[in-house]
């Protein structure tokens, strides 16, 4: 398992922007905008993991700025912990075992969700190529919110 990123919602990109590069010194390194989903990502790495942010793309921070407009409450700027595992159905199973709902199953073989004690969310992401879709995950459905 390594770890990847910490997402934070974000209501104004370039304010936070200013804040977490020109003010904290963090450095961009990536950035994607989904105009079907109406969001823009931008990824951040602390001067010393840039290198590594770059190649690896981990350890960052991803800020998450909806287009559209949204009060975040309860905790809702705070997105998630995300973890690149090697056998996400493996590692899904162990926690499901363990009394840990899966809140996303990995249907597509490569992502799911799950929460901790506390209510983080966190993701998991398969290394490497995505599984071949197998039972009891690609038929199960989203329980809670992830």
């Amino acid at each position: 398992m390594r770890y990847l990123h910490t997402m934070v919602r974000v209501k104004d990109l370039d304010a936070s922007l200013n804040f977490y590069c020109n003010l904290l010194g963090l450095k961009e390194v990536r950035r994607m905008d989904s105009e079907k989903g109406r969001f823009t990502l931008v990824f951040l790495a602390a001067p010393e993991d840039e290198d590594r942010a770059r190649e690896e793309k981990a350890p960052l921070v991803e800020l998450t700025y909806n287009w559209d407009p949204e009060d975040y409450d309860g905790g809702r700027n705070f997105g998630h912990l995300a973890y690149v595992v090697d056998d996400i159905y493996g590692l899904c199973q162990k926690l499901q075992d363990g009394g840990v709902v899966i809140n996303r199953p990995p249907r597509d073989g490569h992502m799911a969700f799950v929460r901790s004690p506390d209510g983080i969310s966190v993701e998991l992401l398969q290394k490497g190529d995505n599984l071949a879709p197998a039972e009891p995950w690609s038929s199960m459905e989203n329980t809670g919110s992830w």
